[in-house]
């Protein structure tokens, strides 16, 4: 069995194996701001059960920010959980050196762990800081819901605590634990030591003490990230929920946390996906994400194991609901092989579709569009997708994707009237009946002489 710091080691070399990730370590800003990109998921016309990410920019002051680390322990009780915190800590150290250099206070929250910093500059500031007037009740409680929640379907089943070990490895690593002396069901005692604490940073696991910093500095503006998303992220005294509930603009970084979810247990799909679906349903009921590579650039964080293809779903049409039904079908199907990701646009007439950028690094696309003029800048993602020679499932209507009727391109806009015959190679020009150009012979379908006799095509 592998041991934690072999892992630790493949992780570090991974990450100085990524040019655009070793070398960020300077916040993006304009006009002294961040420019965050925020995720939500909102409802479309078939209902909220049947979301499309939107994007909105906001720009925050870096001294109005605060960004909270969530139990990034030494240890954990699943031995996959450890090998995958190890895998965030690179990327994370750069995000918090970039932010802190900004002016950003650094909030670590090592749950249950505060006896080992009981001395440490960073706890003593949490301590001492001034009492807030306007602590919201219950603010140093654990939150399990809150109201937008009520009526949210869970996306997973987390009821076994989440551990994806295979068993042999796992009683292999529990008589670890004890053997060095820890509790196997609790062995964390500090934050994991790879992941730096500043004097200037603060040091707490407390939900009162969180709210007087906060209070205290004025800040307003809050970035959570850590582990584990479905359980300490979004319910300690300082995660999502409380954050949200009680009027904090919180988002969560999206690529720097983890899930504890087994994918033995429903919808059976990859570990990653489950993070996947927490991650939405938090931006559908909770709060938006962000991205790492919001604050500093480069490529957002992918963890080791993460080996899924990503297949594309974008969908472009109204008349044939495909916003409703090829999601579903992704989440049904896809989910336990493929990283699935989503740009949609349900209106009729919408010639718009942000976020079609997820192009840029799938494998696969699943295009439901029909009779739209993108912008120049939107159709050239897709034409950058064709040219690299990757794979499309084209559904229905994708035929004449982004063909107008009368063959003009709308002012500002861009068309690519023969992408049928250029990249499906087909020839739509009309439902049955229509030939709307001159000299168009009726379809023609003809049995190649190799395939004669062949029992699929028996009359």
């Amino acid at each position: 069995m592998r041991r934690t710091n072999d892992w630790l080691a493949l992780s570090v070399f991974w990450m100085l194996a990524q040019p655009s990730m070793a070398l960020a370590t300077e916040a993006q800003r304009t006009d002294g701001k961040f420019v965050l990109r925020l995720r939500e998921q909102v409802a479309t016309k078939a209902g909220e059960h049947a979301t499309k990410p939107t994007f909105r920019t906001e720009m925050w002051k870096p001294e109005e920010t605060a960004i909270i680390v969530c139990d990034m322990w030494d240890a954990h009780h699943c031995y996959n959980a450890v090998q995958r915190v190890n895998d965030l800590t690179a990327r994370m150290n750069e995000v918090l050196k970039a932010a802190r250099s900004a002016g950003t206070l650094i909030i670590h929250a090592p749950s249950s762990c505060m006896d080992a910093y009981a001395d440490h500059p960073a706890r003593i500031r949490a301590q001492r800081a001034p009492a807030a007037t306007n602590l919201p009740a219950q603010i140093g409680e654990w939150c399990y819901k809150i109201p937008s929640e009520e009526k949210a379907t869970y996306p997973i089943d987390q009821s076994d605590g989440g551990e994806d070990d295979d068993p042999q490895v796992h009683q292999q690593w529990q008589d670890e634990l004890a053997a060095a002396g820890k509790n196997p069901a609790a062995p964390w005692t500090r934050q994991v030591d790879t992941l730096e604490i500043h004097d200037v940073d603060a040091i707490t696991d407390n939900g009162i003490e969180v709210w007087n910093l906060l209070e205290a500095r004025g800040i307003d503006n809050v970035i959570l990230l850590g582990v584990h998303t479905n359980m300490c992220v979004l319910g300690r005294p300082f995660g999502l929920r409380q954050m949200a509930k009680n009027g904090r603009n919180v988002v969560l970084m999206r690529d720097l946390t983890d899930t504890m979810y087994n994918p033995a247990m429903w919808p059976h799909v990859n570990h990653h996906t489950g993070t996947d679906l927490i991650i939405e349903h938090i931006e559908k009921y909770v709060c938006p994400t962000i991205l790492s590579s919001d604050l500093i650039g480069g490529a957002p964080h992918r963890f080791f194991d993460d080996k899924r293809p990503t297949v594309a779903v974008v969908v472009s049409e109204f008349e044939y609901k495909t916003y409703k039904t090829l999601p579903a079908f992704a989440h049904q199907t896809l989910g336990k092989d493929f990283r699935v990701v989503y740009a949609i646009n349900d209106g009729p007439d919408s010639h718009d579709l942000p976020g079609i950028e997820i192009l840029q690094d799938a494998d696969l696309a699943i295009l439901s569009i029909w009779r739209r003029a993108f912008s120049p800048e939107q159709l050239q993602v897709i034409r950058d997708y064709v040219a690299a020679g990757k794979p499309i499932v084209a559904i229905r209507t994708t035929s004449h994707a982004f063909a107008t009727r009368d063959k003009k391109t709308p002012a500002g806009r861009a068309t690519w009237q023969r992408f049928d015959r250029e990249v499906l190679r087909g020839n739509y020009l009309g439902h049955y009946g229509n030939h709307a150009e001159k000299g168009d012979p009726s379809t023609q379908v003809r049995i190649h002489p190799s395939a004669e006799g062949h029992p699929l095509l028996a009359a």
